[in-house]
């Protein structure tokens, strides 16, 4: 170790270390850790070998870095103020096919977007993260740039959605197009891990389970399992497509994956709330969960975007004890991980009615070495010798974490990100007190700013009924004159 770059964090408060012959998370106190490189040395105990730099770690938790499994940079955060309070009465109340389609970033935009959510992921203690994005110009180099441990995921389809009247949707389906778009998904994936990073990675994402023909869900698995990659598609995430699955294949959209072959381990179904179970679609004659949990495929779990909406996964503590392998994902803005696992536990207690269906200890898993099982990085989301250096540090003084019984719970149910100060992947800090190293964060949200009016001229044109962005979602209070 004498030429490595030697970091401890000396006598930290807590730490959330890995015990590896319980396979658990548990607390240290009072205790080091120590990391060279892009590699942790020690967790717990004095280090008493040389340090290039000491971090003192009184009134500090030390927590493994979280794994964000389902992510949306290149879109979401231009949505915010726009879709908090807006879906299709017509349409079971999902904004996917009546507005997403209408609201969306130029160049620039995508740009600026993925900045804000970047940066947004690492404030709140994001190392890992899956970046479903369709592909655009300079989007690997942010992800390199960034720093993150990203999973590129550029998505492809066969055809897109639309609405002519806000209660029906219709599909325009181009065959050829949806393959020539996998095509050349295969070879950003190819550019993601030939980064000089080592940081990029990838991931097969045939876009939706209804916009992709079975060739090309069928093709995407086989390339999946020739690759060692993982394949994440979203599925069983609205009522609407629930209902077209069924109508065009009387099967349940986790049958039909099922029919198709391709649901197994290699497969991460993005959000898999409506089951045959579900009390919104009813359709009895099937066994959704007992079918995923033999399957051995992943959900990854994103409730804050579907809360908003009045919809709720039925429910996450259910789908684990059933043997599910469960992740977290962002989907939406704000790219916050810890408001992520705070939902998911309030929603599973309220979707079940017991206070004890899901508890702190379960979504921190999730969110940590559960999703880095899921996505097959096993040397991230946990504190113990020999994984990777990719950790967060938290303010115990902060106001939010006192008093600090739990300093875990304090994190996910009251401070939030405004107790994270500090960031460290593979051995290198990308926030420190509280600031994004990679990012010009003010003047990325600047230029997010401009690309919001812009999408907002731009809807009206967009719409089948001819309406301003303001007719379609008003304000929260009408704008006085002067």
């Amino acid at each position: 170790m004498d030429s490595a770059e030697v970091t401890v964090i000396r006598k930290a408060d807590w730490i959330i270390g890995w015990d590896g012959k319980s396979n658990r998370h548990n607390f240290l106190r009072g205790q080091d850790v120590a990391f060279a490189d892009d590699r942790i040395l020690q967790v717990g105990g004095r280090y008493e070998g040389p340090a290039t730099r000491e971090i003192p770690g009184a009134g500090r938790l030390v927590a493994p870095g979280l794994v964000d499994i389902h992510s949306h940079p290149l879109s979401e955060p231009l949505n915010k103020g726009f879709l908090d309070e807006l879906g299709s009465p017509g349409l079971y109340q999902s904004s996917l096919y009546e507005f997403m389609p209408l609201f969306g970033a130029d160049d620039e935009g995508r740009l600026a977007c993925t900045e804000v959510a970047l940066s947004e992921l690492m404030l709140s203690g994001v190392t890992t993260l899956v970046d479903l994005s369709v592909p655009y110009d300079g989007w690997l180099d942010l992800l390199s740039r960034s720093g993150l441990r990203a999973v590129a995921a550029p998505m492809y389809r066969s055809a897109r959605w639309f609405t002519r009247d806000g209660h029906v949707t219709e599909y325009e389906w181009d065959k050829a197009g949806g393959e020539a778009a996998m095509a050349a998904a295969m070879e950003v994936i190819d550019r993601a891990a030939a980064d000089p990073s080592g940081r990029l990675s990838g991931m097969i994402a045939p876009s939706q389970i209804d916009t992709c023909t079975p060739e090309l869900i069928r093709d995407s698995h086989a390339e999946a399992v020739r690759r060692g990659l993982k394949m994440q598609i979203h599925a069983a995430q609205s009522v609407v497509e629930f209902h077209e699955i069924t109508r065009r294949h009387g099967r349940t959209p986790i049958e039909w994956l099922d029919d198709l072959g391709v649901l197994d381990d290699t497969t991460i179904i993005g959000h898999g709330i409506f089951l045959n179970d579900h009390p919104w679609v009813h359709w009895p004659q099937a066994q959704d969960l007992d079918r995923l949990a033999r399957s051995a495929a992943s959900v990854a779990h994103c409730p804050t975007v579907f809360q908003r909406r009045g919809i709720a996964l039925r429910s996450f503590g259910r789908y684990r004890r059933a043997g599910i392998p469960m992740g977290i994902g962002t989907d939406t803005y704000p790219h916050n991980m810890l408001e992520e696992m705070r939902h998911a536990l309030i929603n599973s207690r309220l979707m079940s009615g017991d206070v004890f269906d899901l508890r702190t200890s379960d979504v921190f898993d999730a969110a940590t070495v559960g999703g880095a099982a899921i996505i097959g990085l096993e040397d991230i989301g946990r504190l113990e010798a020999g994984a990777k250096a990719d950790l967060l540090i938290a303010d115990v003084t902060h106001p939010a974490m006192r008093p600090v019984r739990d300093p875990l719970r304090s994190l996910i149910y009251v401070a939030g990100e405004r107790a994270v100060t500090d960031v460290f992947i593979d051995g290198r800090q990308v926030v420190a007190d509280g600031q994004v190293a990679a990012f010009d964060l003010p003047a990325a949200l600047d230029r997010l700013e401009a690309a919001q009016r812009r999408a907002e001229k731009a809807f009206t044109s967009k719409d089948y009924a001819g309406r301003s962005h303001l007719a379609a979602s008003p304000l929260s209070y009408e704008l006085a004159d002067g």
